[in-house]
């Protein structure tokens, strides 16, 4: 399956081999790239130099080689909800552009689970997101810089995201690890932690203490701490350490929440500058701001604008360069919040939403004014046997499918739709072979990208409404 349309992203094989003069489709590479050192693993732009002397010839970090361009606004949703604030846009960054509205698959641990990077290209992924968290526990983040960056060690040659730690501030420290959508219950704590979980993380005005989840040895994170792994790990997008707290944590606490996120923030402006300064010979990469603040509107709003204006203490000219839009939320409000959210950023930054995924959402934030999304639901789903289609899930491990000699979606143009039937893929769980996973994954993966390329199409021609009225309607109707 190809893409066109996505210029460099798509290539087959990301990367050249040692030896050779640098061809990787990078805006930021200068005309006179130098050919590689015998035995170097990556090229100009992701070199490991050890020798400050010799980042004197290479490329110098400059933000000017991130950037945020809005081709089309969103004209109406159709919901009579008011003023969309969505749009169609790119973002620039040092290893390519990135269409928006885009959905970023989810590469944990430098790898998008059970398919090659290749796959992940193929399928129309523009970008991954990694963790930062997991990845300085394994393999750690300063291999992955002597390896010449995130990029380079896991062989993609796109753009690449990594989440700063903060998702783990929840999920180890109360226990909900599956999914930021939650119900807020009828009692609040600021002590509340998940059934039979021990609490892994631990929140002072410094910073978080973890136990680790691997071998129980506890490291301390702090803004710090995490701008140098960021930076270490070397994504072209990374974000500002923040606490992510549940809708089960009381008011007094999300204010003293949002307002340690914004000193942290602070914190992360100054190391980033320095990191910056530090590391000439690697990419510029962007720092994005998280607005944090629960469900309350005024804590939502109040927060965006406070991070819209933030500099560093030391650093007075850094600013963010787009920002994230983050915490435990209700289903039902994603819309509302996303839209407080987005009515007080900046128009000329990107806004990346994290941890969406499912189609009705992907409508509402995008008419919401959401720019990229994350989440690691199409590829653990499709691991389970839960499938994306156009007419609704389907179960691959069901009875109804063990005969069904026809694609698993006949309107799906992804690789597995269109090599296998849906009764072999029912086969191959059954017997529990791994090219489940992988034939699968594919599948999903596809389908939420694809599905956001439409929207974005469907907001340059004008017809949003639509396809939503369409595609949500189909769903509906399974």
């Amino acid at each position: 399956m190809t893409n066109p349309g996505r210029g460099a992203n798509r290539s087959g094989t990301p990367g050249v081999s040692p030896g050779t003069t640098c061809s990787r489709p990078f805006p930021a590479l200068p005309a006179d790239c130098r050919e590689w050192a015998s035995g170097t693993r990556s090229c100009c732009l992701n070199r490991r130099v050890t020798d400050p002397a010799d980042a004197r010839d290479l490329p110098s970090s400059s933000p000017a080689d991130f950037s945020f361009e809005i081709e089309q606004r969103l004209e109406t949703a159709g919901d009579g909800e008011g003023a969309p604030l969505g749009r169609a846009g790119v973002i620039r960054t040092p290893h390519g552009d990135i269409e928006t509205p885009a959905f970023i698959p989810v590469g944990t641990k430098a790898t998008v689970k059970a398919m090659l990077p290749e796959t992940v290209a193929d399928l129309g992924g523009q970008a991954v997101l990694a963790n930062a968290y997991h990845l300085f526990l394994q393999p750690g983040s300063d291999l992955i810089d002597e390896a010449g960056g995130l990029g380079t060690f896991m062989n993609w040659s796109g753009p690449t995201f990594t989440d700063s730690g903060g998702f783990q501030v929840m999920s180890l420290g109360v226990g909900f690890k599956k999914v930021i959508s939650m119900e807020e219950n009828a009692y609040q704590s600021d002590e509340v932690i998940a059934e039979n979980k021990e609490r892994l993380a631990h929140v002072d005005e410094d910073g978080v203490t973890f136990k680790s989840f691997l071998n129980g040895d506890r490291h301390r994170f702090t803004p710090e701490v995490s701008m140098q792994i960021q930076h270490q790990l070397g994504a072209d997008i990374i974000f500002a350490f923040d606490e992510c707290t549940t809708l089960l944590n009381t008011r007094r606490y999300q204010e003293d929440s949002v307002a340690r996120t914004e000193r942290w923030a602070v914190r992360c402006l100054d190391e980033h500058a320095r990191q910056t300064e530090a590391r000439p010979h690697r990419p510029y990469q962007a720092l994005f701001g998280v607005v944090q603040g629960a469900q309350y509107e005024d804590l939502r709003r109040r927060a965006a604008r406070g991070l819209a204006e933030l500099t560093g203490d030391e650093a007075r000219d850094q600013r963010f360069d787009g920002f994230g839009i983050g915490g435990a939320l209700e289903k039902s409000q994603l819309g509302t919040i996303v839209g407080w959210v987005n009515e007080e950023l900046p128009e000329d930054k990107p806004r990346h939403l994290l941890g969406i995924s499912e189609p009705e959402d992907l409508f509402v934030a995008i008419a919401a004014g959401a720019d990229t999304f994350d989440c690691v639901a199409p590829s653990r789903q499709a691991r389970g046997g839960t499938m994306y289609s156009s007419s609704g899930r389907i179960n691959a491990k069901a009875a109804t499918q063990r005969r069904r000699f026809e694609p698993l979606d006949p309107e799906c143009d992804c690789y597995t739709c269109a090599n296998y039937t849906a009764a072999y893929l029912h086969h191959l769980f059954k017997a529990k072979e791994m090219l489940a996973s992988t034939l699968a994954t594919i599948h999903n993966e596809r389908y939420i990208v694809r599905l956001v390329e439409r929207i974005r199409a469907s907001i340059v021609d004008g017809t949003f409404a639509e396809l939503r009225e369409e595609t949500l309607g189909r769903l509906a109707r399974r």
